[in-house]
């Protein structure tokens, strides 16, 4: 006589066994995905901050310079708060420049203001840009709150603070001469 009690369990163990290793690659691959879009962040905060900091070496008006250094420090703060989080999560990021195209990105600001009669418009311009993209880039990540869901503060404060910089930036370009 087969025991079908026994098999039942079995069955409900493997179940069981089967539902955890399912639940635990879920969340490690969910895992990989914050540590990437975390390193992401950090690389397009650190664009602005080296951005704000070659824009404040640029221009000679020491309204603009304060409120680039202003918005340097930010992303600073930033980037260390989103570097703590990304340990929290078990990674790991030693970027303090920023990416390659940020790099690109400031090169363009230098020949362009070289080549313009309105030096701190096109800053202004250049710094608008690159806002932008880090918004939209916050935007793309926050989309997906779920996987985020142990740091969506943090994201939406940060968020809002280089969007209400690039409001600024943009009132500062309307207004330059």
């Amino acid at each position: 006589m087969l025991n079908l009690s026994l098999g039942g369990d079995i069955i409900k163990t493997f179940r069981t066994v089967s539902g955890y290793y399912i639940n635990l690659k879920k969340n490690m691959e969910n895992n990989n995905e914050i540590i990437s879009d975390l390193k992401g962040l950090i690389t397009i905060v650190n664009d602005g901050k080296e951005g704000y900091e070659s824009a404040s070496e640029t221009t000679d008006n020491l309204e603009l310079k304060a409120i680039f250094l202003k918005y340097a420090a930010e992303r600073k703060a930033y980037e260390l708060e989103l570097k703590a989080h990304l340990a929290s999560h078990g990674g790991e990021s030693d970027n303090s420049e920023g990416g390659i195209l940020g790099a690109i990105h400031r090169t363009w600001i230098d020949i362009k203001e070289a080549l313009s009669s309105k030096e701190d418009q096109a800053i202004l311009g250049a710094i608008e840009t690159g806002e932008a993209a880090a918004v939209e880039k916050y935007d793309s990540i926050l989309n997906d709150p779920r996987i985020h869901a142990d740091h969506l503060d943090l994201l939406n404060r940060q968020r809002d603070g280089i969007q209400n910089a690039l409001t600024e930036i943009k009132s500062l370009k309307a207004t330059a001469n």
